[in-house]
């Protein structure tokens, strides 16, 4: 049975600057302790996966690394598997809980919590902020801010007397999982209709010409990069996007007479004649010049990507910290807008979730429900690891990397896996704490979950200090196997400390900080005897 929502004697959502001051953080004994330890494990996989986007350009983010042999490649292919996408989405399922956790102690107390949260997540956005500038241009915590006042949202929609009748925790879940399943319905139906309307006949000629393709750009590749005609200058890159410009407008039935479209005709020209000499495939001419054309705009598109990497590994490794923070508040800015998108269509339905699994009582009451929990463990890790291992090698495989159809089927997939997998992660991790020994396997993680956002930050810190040209200058050079060696370090250091710190002090610094700035008043940070 799940809990109703009733309404306290005063709405927790209403604001008096009056009783501000009784706001206090949560005690010890109201936290609910299984969720400090799966941010601590979440934690882990964030860090598994982010350690890469230090050494590689953040601008080929989630991105396959098709270079790496051995070792490398196999801690890069199990770090697809079972981590990419998986723990972040953890992470907000955790802080929905945590928005619940929040919002019914308020309530039972009778306490104001619209303004106090709004502050707490307008307090979050400008640390992700100053993350993304002075750090690391990955940052998440801004998206989170973003999403976390669309759940605010959210809840004081549920609350107008319109839909207070509605207001209970499992149509938090449905609006959650149906924000989760539509885009994916979608695909689901575009994937139904072009099944049942290309024949065999269409995929193969389909086929053949994204391999002829793949082999024309390979070919455009090789000779580019032999003559050193590769590498574009920042005003060919220009010219590049200009004439991408152009080109739609001919698209659309305009008249362009640039000479960046006619330059390009004569090269098409000029391949079409060297792929009728080189290969014995014989096609009729509209089919060639549309395969070149694929073909050339693949290969635009790897030169540009290439001029994207190299402008951003020459700004990584300048030993100016001002060059390098200048670039990525640069990067920040152009990005910022991607978190209403982000934060709506992935991160919010998250946080319903979240808050639906505290608010109906089954983060709170594990043992009374172990039978839902034993079905997102048992169902959630076998089915996430085949909706996870069987797509990753799908998308290895070269015809999941030149084929549209397949690479497309492959991705969506591998995102089911992802969401399903994440459940198998906390379901197991719920099931796990119910055993008498859960503590001492498991309690290392629990200051690490504590200090989460301490942890997060410092990540960043160490890793930029370790990969960026103002410090060791390690951009690029650190293979992927050894960066796993790299994340056992730095997770047994930050546990340790972690740990050591709060035996003296009640949070972590920047949780410190996030909880001054939230409640408006310095916070207790040494635990008093």
């Amino acid at each position: 049975m799940e809990s109703q929502n009733t309404s306290p004697s005063k709405n927790p959502t209403d604001t008096s600057t009056s009783e501000i001051s009784e706001l206090a953080p949560i005690k010890t004994s109201q936290r609910i302790t299984v969720m400090d330890l799966l941010r601590g494990f979440a934690l882990i996989g964030i860090l598994l996966m982010n350690i890469e986007w230090f050494n590689r350009p953040i601008s080929e983010l989630l991105s396959f690394d098709f270079t790496e042999t051995g070792s490398n490649f196999a801690s890069s292919w199990l770090v697809m598997v079972f981590v990419q996408g998986k723990f972040y989405k953890l992470f907000a399922l955790l802080f929905g809980m945590g928005f619940a956790v929040m919002l019914l102690r308020a309530e039972e107390v009778g306490r104001p919590f619209k303004a106090w949260f709004s502050r707490r997540m307008l307090v979050l956005y400008i640390i992700g902020l100053a993350h993304m500038a002075f750090f690391w241009g990955g940052d998440i915590l801004h998206d989170y801010a973003v999403a976390g006042m669309m759940l605010l949202g959210v809840v004081l929609l549920m609350r107008t007397k319109r839909l207070a009748k509605r207001n209970r925790p499992a149509v938090f879940a449905k609006i959650g999982f149906f924000m989760m399943i539509f885009p994916l319905s979608i695909s689901i139906l575009v994937g139904t209709i072009f099944g049942a309307t290309s024949d065999q006949n269409d995929l193969k000629e389909m086929w053949v010409e994204e391999v002829q393709v793949a082999e024309v750009t390979n070919r455009m590749l090789e000779l580019a990069k032999a003559d050193g005609s590769f590498e574009l200058s920042k005003q060919q890159y220009e010219e590049l996007n200009k004439f991408d410009e152009e080109m739609v407008a001919v698209d659309e039935g305009e008249v362009t007479n640039s000479d960046a479209v006619n330059n390009i005709e004569s090269d098409l020209m000029l391949d079409s004649e060297v792929q009728t000499q080189e290969s014995d495939i014989e096609v009729n001419d509209s089919i060639e010049l549309t395969t070149d054309e694929k073909a050339l705009n693949k290969f635009e598109g790897k030169q540009k990507q290439a001029y994207r990497y190299e402008r951003e590994k020459e700004a990584l490794k300048s030993e100016s910290y001002w060059e390098v923070t200048k670039y990525r508040w640069e990067y920040a800015v152009k990005n910022l807008p991607n978190s209403l998108f982000f934060g709506l269509g992935i991160v919010l339905p998250l946080f319903l979730v979240g808050y639906w699994l505290v608010a109906s009582g089954r983060m709170r009451n594990i043992d009374e429900h172990h039978a839902f929990f034993k079905v997102m463990a048992v169902g959630g890790m076998s089915l996430g690891i085949v909706l996870s291992v069987g797509p990753a090698m799908i998308l290895m495989h070269p015809a999941g990397q030149d084929s549209m159809v397949i690479n497309s089927v492959a991705n969506s997939m591998f995102y089911i896996g992802q969401l399903v997998l994440c459940a198998g992660y906390l379901g197991t991790f719920a099931l796990l704490s119910l055993k008498p020994r859960f503590q001492t396997w498991f309690g290392w993680l629990s200051p690490l979950g504590k200090m989460a956002l301490t942890n997060y930050i410092m990540h960043s810190v160490i890793l930029s200090t370790i990969f960026y040209g103002y410090g060791f200058n390690q951009f690029g050079e650190i293979p992927r196997s050894e960066q796993m060696l790299m994340v056992v370090a730095i997770i047994a250091a930050q546990a340790i400390v972690s740990s050591l710190w709060l035996k003296v002090f009640n949070y972590g610094p920047l949780e410190w900080l996030w909880r001054c700035a939230t409640y408006m008043k310095l916070q207790p940070l040494r635990k008093t005897a």
